[in-house]
């Protein structure tokens, strides 16, 4: 019974993150439910869905693009140095303090994607972020990823948005850039005790079925549609961490 909740935890968290982020909130809350420790858990969820992250950066590969003038393999390094600092960063210090910060930093992204979807005239390729600046957010929100990673899609494509990435550019840039921040984290999670590696595996592959779908309907959906949905995840998720914070 448990596995198949997390199996269904995997198909749902591998979909939503693949259309806006926010996934974690699915596998966490169901891999405490299957009786892990919150540190198990989040360990666990980084490793399993590593896989549908990479597979759903390749299937949206057309559409990755750097941003705020800097070139992709600039995000590339910044997000592999900052998911590898974060990683130790866990590994060496208790996630209950981080996680209370949680449901603030998905309202403020939640609002800046709004802003930065909205607000810009279409017709106007307007910048908010120049190179600087997209560095430094995704140096941060790397960090942020390797050691917790709850809210991180929604995090990037706020950052994403106000440095000038159209929605569908920006999905597919977060699902890659997601996918290399694991991947430093996931390098360290392996040999941790704390990794359960049978549901790992079972989530995963809930994961990276979502995720292909998730890819497929990011090329094919209503960009307006696309933003109002993200939005709507966003506050979902706010209000969900609030009243009940992980």
């Amino acid at each position: 019974m448990l596995l198949g909740l997390i199996l269904i935890a995997g198909l749902w968290a591998g979909l939503q993150n693949s259309l806006a982020g926010g996934g974690s909130f699915v596998t966490l809350p169901a891999l405490i439910l299957a009786g892990m420790s919150p540190l198990a858990a989040n360990i666990t969820s980084t490793v399993a869905l590593f896989p549908a992250q990479i597979t759903a950066g390749l299937a949206g590969r057309k559409f990755v693009t750097g941003a705020g003038n800097l070139p992709f393999w600039g995000l590339f390094v910044v997000s592999l140095v900052g998911g590898a600092l974060g990683g130790l960063l866990l590994l060496n210090t208790p996630s209950s303090v981080f996680s209370h910060l949680v449901p603030w930093l998905v309202l403020f992204a939640t609002m800046a994607f709004a802003w930065g979807s909205f607000s810009r005239k279409p017709s106007v390729a307007k910048v908010h972020l120049g190179p600087v600046g997209a560095a430094t957010s995704q140096f941060i929100i790397a960090i942020y990823g390797g050691y917790f990673g709850g809210g991180i899609g929604i995090l990037m494509m706020a950052a994403l948005a106000m440095a000038g990435l159209p929605t569908r550019n920006a999905g597919a840039t977060k699902n890659a850039l997601g996918g290399i921040i694991n991947m430093a984290a996931v390098a360290l999670f392996v040999i941790s005790p704390e990794l359960h590696w049978k549901e790992a595996i079972i989530l995963s592959i809930g994961a990276i079925i979502g995720g292909l779908m998730g890819s497929l309907a990011l090329q094919r959906v209503n960009e307006r549609v696309l933003r109002i949905a993200i939005v709507g995840i966003g506050i979902a998720l706010t209000i969900g961490l609030f009243a009940k914070p992980i």
